[in-house]
Formats: C-alpha cells, structure tokens, sequence
C-alpha cells in the first residue's frame, strides 16, 4: 500500500494540545452485509440502550473531549454533533443503525463502544498526504448522505484535493463503497492517549474477523508530534 504521511496543523494542537490519533491501514474485503457482525452490533445496542440514558451521552470521555474541541472552535457540538454521539443517541432513540456495507457497519460498531468519531476512507481515492487542521468559511464539502455541509470550525483533514473527513461526517469524494478494497482508518482522540490502543486493537481485530483484512499498518501520532 502507498505510504501516507499524516501531520497535524498547529490549529488543532493549540486548541487540543493532548489530541492523538491511531491510524490502521490495510487491504480488505468489503461486503454488503455479514450476519456475525451483526449480532456483535445488535448485542451492543441492547446493552447501551440498557446501561446508557439520553443526557449521559455527551459526557463519555471520547465525545465530551471532541465536544470541547468544537466549541473552542467556535462550533455549535449540538448543532454539527460528533458522529459518535449521533449514533448513540440514535440507538437511545430507538431506531435501527443504518446498515450500509460490512466496513462502514464495523466502524459504525468500533465508534459505538469507544465513543471515538472515527474516519474510514476509501485509500486509493486519497491523493496524496493527510493534514488535520479546521474548515474555512465556504469550503465545499459534500457530507455522505447529507449534501453539502459547513464545515467552518470543524476539524478537517484535508488531502492534495480537499476536505475528506469531519468528526461530524465524511465527504463523498472518498467515501467507502462496494468496491473498496484499500481501508484508511482514523481514530480521533482528541481526548488523549488513553484508550486509543485498546479501541485500535478492537479494530483491528474487528476488520479480521469480518473483512479478511491483510498487510495491516497502524500508526500513533500527537499533536505535539507533527509539524503543521
């Protein structure tokens, strides 16, 4: 796989100088649905919809972390929430998880129990290295599924073309699809270190079980550990 460079602009370590990523590479193979995972997701839904209530939500560690980082952004987190947030509220709700594809599905699970928003890219629709910075006024970015979004104040990676991922949503562009068989991950912490290993791990193992994952790379990077 081509190696990417990922660095981390001095906007986002000023404002969450404890932020860190884990970022796992590798081959898979997609598919439109599979029945194991799906039983993990559902398990899992009943027991966050047995042990969770509405207004607890926003303070696990990982979303209350990524909330913050919004609004010293000044972004409005209950306006553009953290994806992670909005899927659990969702299960709170009690509607079904969308179910997308085997990849996006297993994503959708690793964010649920760790409350990290979590990026999953397309690799080869990627053009070149990766930068976390922030969205500027009237900076296009076509969210999945939901069409255009403002991106001003939200964290953003960027590549050689533009915007491609939010902790809100990710952009079309690269999104993952059927034919997707090169993943780039992301895992955001911007609430530090801890847990990142262990949420990476279960990734990990995650795209093994369910997408016979192969010639797998993860990387750890901190804000105070790239040059913008």
């Amino acid at each position: 796989m081509e190696q990417r460079k990922i660095t981390i602009s001095d906007e986002i370590e000023v404002v969450c100088p404890e932020f860190h990523l884990a970022s796992i590479a590798c081959k898979v193979k997609n598919s439109p649905y599979h029945a194991g995972l799906w039983q993990e997701i559902e398990a899992f839904c009943t027991q966050i919809d047995a042990t969770h209530k509405m207004e607890e939500i926003n303070k696990r560690p990982a979303i209350y972390a990524t909330r913050q980082a919004y609004k010293k952004l000044g972004k409005d987190p209950n306006r553009y929430r953290p994806s992670a947030e909005a899927l659990c509220r969702r299960i709170l709700k009690g509607q079904s998880l969308y179910q997308i594809n085997t990849l996006v599905d297993l994503i959708n699970l690793v964010s649920l129990k760790t409350g990290y928003s979590i990026g999953g890219f397309d690799a080869d629709k990627i053009a070149g290295d990766l930068q976390l910075g922030v969205g500027k006024a009237g900076e296009q970015f076509e969210a999945i599924g939901r069409g255009m979004l403002n991106i001003e104040g939200l964290p953003l990676y960027r590549d050689a073309v533009g915007g491609i991922g939010t902790p809100t949503s990710d952009e079309e562009r690269t999104k993952i699809t059927a034919d997707t068989s090169h993943l780039l991950m992301i895992i955001n912490g911007y609430s530090g270190r801890e847990g990142l290993q262990e949420a990476a791990d279960y990734a990990t193992d995650l795209l093994k079980k369910y997408a016979e994952a192969l010639d797998m790379e993860a990387e750890f990077l901190s804000a105070s550990s790239t040059q913008s």
